[in-house]
């Protein structure tokens, strides 16, 4: 679609991707994302969606592959990739579901804790580093205002597929 077009479906506004919030959001993820991966990685070898099934898994112990990508808004590859070389690693170990012989279920080992409870310190003082920049005020509004975008992504989206959504 030519821009013209575009321009008249947005109602005459154009796209200006440095007011853009889903673009905005999205850059502003990446690069918090990638500054606690550069505090792990070189530690612990550690990528940004291994570090998101161990934090997921060290507060949810015996989760499922589908229910981790569910929790992480990855893939269904990224969550098996990262399993795989986690369970490679033995960070994580996978044992058979209790009832259902086809779901594994997944939990860090002992040396995934030891990793855990290394990187949880690191990533919460880079996020006091972070949120050092707004007030204590600020800091609520904030996590109010995170809390209401979510809440209207998931009614906008209801009916889209999502990252690790199996429909």
């Amino acid at each position: 679609m030519p821009s013209e077009a575009l321009a008249r479906v947005a109602g005459g506004r154009k796209l200006d991707l440095d007011r853009f919030l889903p673009y905005r959001l999205s850059v502003l993820t990446n690069h918090v994302s990638h500054a606690i991966a550069h505090r792990y990685s070189v530690r612990f070898g550690l990528g940004v969606h291994e570090w998101r099934v161990m934090a997921v898994l060290g507060q949810n112990s015996g989760l499922s592959a589908r229910e981790l990508a569910l929790r992480t808004a990855m893939d269904k590859v990224q969550v098996s990739r990262a399993v795989t070389r986690l369970v490679r690693q033995k960070r994580v170990q996978r044992h058979p579901d209790a009832t259902d012989g086809r779901i594994t279920r997944l939990c860090l080992t002992s040396r995934g804790h030891a990793i855990y409870d290394e990187v949880v310190p690191m990533a919460l003082n880079l996020e006091d580093a972070f949120l050092a920049a707004l007030t204590p005020e600020e800091r609520v509004q904030l996590d109010c205002l995170v809390g209401k975008l979510t809440c209207q992504v998931r009614l906008i989206g209801a009916a889209l597929p999502l990252p690790g959504r199996l429909e």
